[in-house]
């Protein structure tokens, strides 16, 4: 475990054994590709005295951090790769979003009709530097103001991940920062706790509704670290399902995925609609039970598109993409409602919901939910929380704030902490 310790002049830390009778330095390790831009991002005369002062210091002698006094705010850089978009953000303990880049690769994965684990990796290794050093500049910070480093440690496309704990370890170890991975997950539920009001966070326990390309899940949020899954799919994921069906619609991806190109096509209006005959609204699947099922609505709109006789036209198009997202409205809703109703019989009474992730960004999806709580509860309003539209999607801002209580409880990761590409959310401290 990596622990903080008071002042002094030798460190007790032995460097480990390594198959190189050479030990790796901080200069050696500071001298690659990676970390000389972003060191450049500080004063050229420090960086130079540091370099000097650590020539021949052992990398492993310098895992131990100083905790700063007098400081104000605790400052967290954090690294984001778990699937097709590089991140880097600087947060602060005071919730202040000093940065938040995010590098997307969709025209790279456009052509595959999804994420290409390889062509992501390599994205992933030629964007990070460069998206960590517009983090430091936009922050207008140093790499040396940084105390602390976070890093998605799952769960996600293994090669992905890998290039950010990768950073995010080597950073940390060379500069003798504290590190702390992070549950993807955890951080999506926990984003609106960095953007809402003071006066109007959600206490728990609360609702979380976590849906994206890779997960659909309700949890029951207890604390910080404490989640109970409600329900799962059993299946597709809503992301992923929105995904498929805007390409089995023929929809270009744009500059914001598949997905959002479907809503976007839901908002178009077209004169024609009128004219069409009405298309039978797709049923909830498995009511009455806390499951998800996504893929059955996906394979509905397949199988509409094979019975027709001629290609689709832009008002079949439309239709299609409307009576898609109006069946997975309600069935986010339903599963919303049942599981409140489910916890009240159990004594357990929530005020609050959270919803996050990709496809919380879906206004529609957004307005739907709102109305069936209020109908659920129309006595006692339910509060319902959304990040803001930009920290939806995969960012780096939500990892470095879901590391921010394990920093300042002194709680930090080895730096050899292992990688977890499937991770349930219910184990986040095994």
């Amino acid at each position: 475990m990596f622990t903080k310790r008071a002042k002094s002049k030798e460190s007790n830390v032995r460097p480990t054994q390594t198959n190189s009778s050479k030990p790796t330095t901080l200069l050696s390790t500071l001298s690659t590709p990676f970390f000389m831009p972003i060191l450049g991002s500080g004063l050229c005369r420090q960086n130079v005295l540091l370099l000097r002062r650590l020539r021949d210091v052992p990398l492993t002698a310098h895992r131990t951090f100083q905790a700063r006094t007098g400081r104000r705010t605790f400052t967290v850089l954090g690294f984001e790769s778990s699937a097709d978009d590089t991140c880097a953000a600087v947060v602060t303990s005071s919730r202040q979003i000093l940065s938040n880049v995010v590098v997307k690769q969709h025209d790279l994965h456009e052509g595959f009709g999804g994420i290409h684990p390889s062509v992501a990796i390599e994205a992933h290794q030629r964007n990070m530097p460069g998206a960590v050093r517009m983090a430091l500049e936009q922050a207008c910070i140093s790499i040396h103001d940084i105390d602390g480093i976070a890093f998605t440690r799952g769960p996600g496309i293994g090669g992905c991940l890998s290039v950010g704990s990768n950073a995010a370890k080597s950073l940390a170890a060379a500069l003798g920062k504290p590190l702390v991975g992070v549950h993807h997950m955890q951080a999506h539920a926990l984003t609106p706790l960095l953007t809402t009001p003071t006066a109007d966070l959600p206490q728990f326990p609360f609702l979380t509704l976590l849906i994206s390309g890779g997960h659909t899940l309700l949890l029951l949020a207890s604390s910080l670290t404490s989640f109970q899954i409600l329900a799962t799919t059993a299946d597709a994921s809503i992301g992923r399902a929105f995904d498929k069906t805007a390409r089995a619609l023929g929809l270009s991806w744009g500059t914001r995925g598949p997905g959002a190109a479907l809503e976007e096509l839901c908002r178009v209006t077209n004169d024609e609609l009128e004219s069409l005959p009405g298309i039978q609204p797709f049923t909830v699947p498995m009511p009455g039970k806390l499951a998800f099922s996504f893929a059955s609505l996906q394979s509905s709109v397949e199988r509409y598109i094979s019975l027709m006789e001629e290609p689709l036209s832009s008002s079949h198009k439309i239709a299609l993409a409307r009576a898609f997202q109006a069946a997975a409205a309600r069935q986010l809703c339903a599963k919303l409602r049942l599981s409140l109703h489910k916890l009240e019989l159990k004594n357990v009474i929530v005020r609050d919901v959270v919803v996050s992730g990709g496809v919380a960004s879906n206004i529609f999806l957004r307005e739907k939910l709102r109305a069936a709580l209020d109908e659920y509860s129309p006595d006692e309003r339910i509060s319902l929380h959304f990040p803001p539209l930009e920290l939806c999607t995969d960012n780096a801002a939500m990892i470095a704030w879901a590391s921010m209580h394990r920093f300042l409880a002194g709680d930090y990761d080895d730096y050899t902490v292992d990688l977890r590409a499937k991770w349930s959310i219910e184990d986040i401290r095994i």
